[in-house]
């Protein structure tokens, strides 16, 4: 049976990362990537939509030890992709990678101190078991079998074409074709000004807007900064201009939520002019950053719209037709291809049964630890990009902590380590405080995050700096157990 050191579980942004961090701070441990996949990308591997490109920039979403080289600071599906996989190639992390490798079951023994993996290895499932002394999941938290399909009253009798964005087929041709999308969110308001390019006409249908922002591709501050000072020293300083300014507008958002309403708002109605209904199709019900901004590189998306290649109906659909979608209003979309951009379904670590000392472990029933470790589950972590910022510069920082902590144990000869809440003064809370659908459908599964630190979730990227990078390893809440104490235990 194989034994490693450390298992991660996924080889996307995270996975990659998480090997970086490992290779730097813990260069004697022994470690492995298990992808359930055939490649390396994750997200940006499986999502090939038209149009699919990062919701965040480049110089927050890329990674803190290698600089994103492009002047784009909205980057395409394929670009982010090829620039995870030459990450991986660059440092030696892809020789780590066990490709078709997905995890089943996962059992953490203290005894052994160690879990104990199952694995389906290649596409006739092979069972294999592999041993580690900490799991770290790097595995997103969402379903990559399928995205999220409601039911559609009448959907069998439509004569066209249903696809959803996340099993985009390849063989698909819109080209003159009426498409419908159904949804607002960021895959929507992506896919609708790609297709529009060459279909006859595109309609984005949402029951409700959603905030959209118009953003450049390229930022002159940070091509400025290209041209005049190394590679490495203009990436940081973009980075974090980029990083204070995100969370300058967050902030903003909470404090003066109808200010930063009316800013956005204005903007549509300054690309879609004066007649246009913005009232009715661009100004949600909710507050800026209740749920994620949606990003039009370079206005794409009210462009299509001018240009009248696109439209928005805003209202809910009664039911399927032969020839299209007929709405509650009495109206009717004809449509030859229907687009159901309507989410995701939330899987958290991948699926995987985890067990400690024999009994299931029911997430929703811990409490997430400094948002990278959970209540009374030893020797685990895993990794959650936040959802005001790019996933990636939580990514940085929860590696980085893991491999501190692995050191850490290591020199002071801990076995495993497990966080302990035992504060009668921390009240339990939602995992996050965020009202897009597929949070709100998963929240039941989802763990709980406290009242007050270390257990509190802020989706705060310099609060979290100085905690996770920084801050010392050995929190009260952490219950260290040495290599000695189980011998003696036996």
């Amino acid at each position: 049976m194989e034994h490693f050191d450390v298992v991660i579980v996924g080889a996307g942004l995270s996975g990659i990362d998480a090997g970086y961090h490992l290779q730097v701070y813990c260069p004697g441990k022994s470690y492995a990537i298990l992808e359930a996949r055939g490649a390396i990308g994750g997200t940006w591997d499986l999502f090939r939509y038209p149009g699919v490109r990062s919701d965040s920039d480049m110089y927050t979403f890329g990674y803190s030890f290698r600089p994103w080289q492009s002047d784009a600071a909205i980057a395409e599906g394929a670009a982010i992709r090829s620039y995870i996989r030459e990450t991986a190639q660059v440092y030696g992390i892809d020789r780590k990678i066990r490709f078709r490798h997905r995890v089943t079951r996962a059992a953490w023994s203290s005894a052994d101190a160690r879990w104990t993996l199952e694995i389906e290895r290649g596409e006739a499932r092979e069972p294999l078991t592999v041993t580690c002394n900490f799991l770290f999941g790097c595995t997103g938290y969402y379903d990559y079998a399928a995205g999220y399909l409601p039911e559609f009253p009448g959907i069998g009798v439509f004569r066209g074409r249903v696809v959803h964005p996340q099993q985009w087929p390849e063989d698909i041709d819109y080209a003159g074709k009426r498409v419908v999308v159904i949804g607002s969110g960021a895959t929507a308001v992506t896919i609708v000004p790609a297709i529009a390019r060459t279909a006859a006409h595109v309609t984005m249908l949402q029951r409700s807007p959603t905030y959209i922002v118009a953003l450049p591709t390229r930022n002159a501050f940070a091509s400025w900064l290209r041209r005049h000072l190394p590679v490495r020293a203009a990436y940081a300083i973009a980075r974090w201009c980029f990083v204070l300014f995100g969370i300058y507008v967050f902030r903003r958002a909470r404090r003066k939520p109808e200010a930063v309403r009316r800013w956005i708002v204005n903007q549509a109605r300054e690309h879609l002019g004066a007649d246009y209904d913005v009232e009715t199709h661009f100004t949600p019900r909710y507050n800026p950053w209740d749920q994620r901004l949606c990003i039009a590189p370079d206005g794409d998306f009210f462009r299509a719209i001018k240009a009248g290649k696109a439209d928005v109906a805003t209202d809910t659909i009664e039911t399927f037709t032969p020839a299209g979608i007929r709405l509650q209003s009495g109206g009717e979309l004809k449509a030859d291809i229907v687009v159901t951009a309507t989410g995701l379904n939330l899987q958290l670590l991948g699926g995987i049964q985890a067990m400690v000392d024999g009994k299931p472990v029911k997430l929703s029933d811990t409490m997430n630890f400094k948002g990278v470790m959970f209540s009374d589950v030893p020797n685990f972590a895993a990794v959650f990009g936040y959802t005001n910022a790019s996933w990636t510069l939580k990514s940085d920082l929860t590696c980085a902590y893991v491999a501190r902590l692995i050191d850490y144990m290591d020199k002071h000869h801990y076995a495993w380590c497990v966080p302990r809440q035992r504060d009668p003064s921390v009240k339990a809370e939602p995992f996050v405080d965020f009202s897009s659908g597929y949070f709100q459908r998963a929240r039941d599964r989802l763990p709980r995050q406290g009242s007050k630190r270390p257990w509190r979730l802020y989706q705060n990227y310099l609060r979290d700096l100085l905690t996770l990078r920084y801050g010392a390893v050995n929190d009260r809440a952490l219950e260290f157990v040495r290599q000695s104490d189980l011998v003696k235990a036996a």
